[in-house]
């Protein structure tokens, strides 16, 4: 008896429909079928809990369309695993987004950082000048001191020396 507990673990297609989905007129979760004149739901496009009432509530004739992976299971709009690869597949494209992010503003600082012109804008302010002190002129006669004569200090002999050389040298 618990094998039947859930209509989606147990659903079998007993006759297989050739018609093609796109081909039909309707939304993602039901279409209707020229050839069988049926109403085609599609299990994948709805939640468990909305594909599980269909399977329970139908009376008689029922099209559906679905996947199912290969261990079996349908996989429904709110499935865990299709969730995941959605989670994950999304996870990626936002790492490479932020690195590509990051990536351009390193690129824009190394290319800032080769060229440093900096414009500077507004008056320029020299530095001022220290005022040198005024030269006043000098007038009147130039007295210039005579040179004192250094004394020079005992025993010390001044003047030009002669060396001589002897004959046996």
């Amino acid at each position: 008896m618990s094998n039947y507990d859930n209509p989606l673990d147990n659903i079998k297609i007993a006759s297989p429909c050739s018609a093609d989905w796109s081909a039909m007129e309707g939304d993602d979760r039901r279409r209707f079928c020229g050839d069988c004149k049926l109403n085609v739901y599609n299990l994948s496009g709805m939640t468990r809990y909305d594909a599980e009432n269909l399977l329970r509530l139908s009376e008689g004739r029922l099209c559906v369309r679905y996947f199912q992976r290969p261990d079996g299971t349908v996989l429904t709009e709110d499935c865990p695993v299709g969730w995941a690869k959605v989670k994950q597949r999304i996870s990626l494209m936002a790492a490479a987004a932020f690195s590509l992010v990051i990536s351009l503003f390193a690129g824009i600082f190394v290319m800032s950082s080769f060229r440093r012109n900096t414009q500077v804008v507004g008056a320029i302010a020299y530095p001022r000048p220290t005022p040198t002190p005024k030269t006043v002129p000098l007038m009147g006669n130039i007295a210039v001191p005579t040179p004192t004569p250094k004394p020079s200090p005992e025993g010390q002999k001044m003047g030009r020396v002669v060396i001589t050389r002897s004959a046996g040298a």
